[in-house]
């Protein structure tokens, strides 16, 4: 089965960030996430959709 969500962590790899800005992201709401009991999630598909929207910026 393919992972639906991402820790944190995760995220930060895959962007080549730190850990404490996914939580800036998440926190500015620039980086959708959920809560699952205590742990904070992201879904890939945010992931990818933060992603796209820098490249937009970017091309902009």
């Amino acid at each position: 089965m393919e992972r639906v969500f991402l820790a944190p962590d995760e995220v930060a790899e895959a962007l080549h960030v730190g850990r404490a800005k996914v939580y800036d992201l998440i926190r500015n709401g620039d980086l959708v996430s959920v809560k699952i009991g205590r742990l904070r999630r992201v879904h890939v598909d945010a992931v990818q959709e933060y992603a796209r929207r820098l490249i937009e910026e970017a091309a902009a």
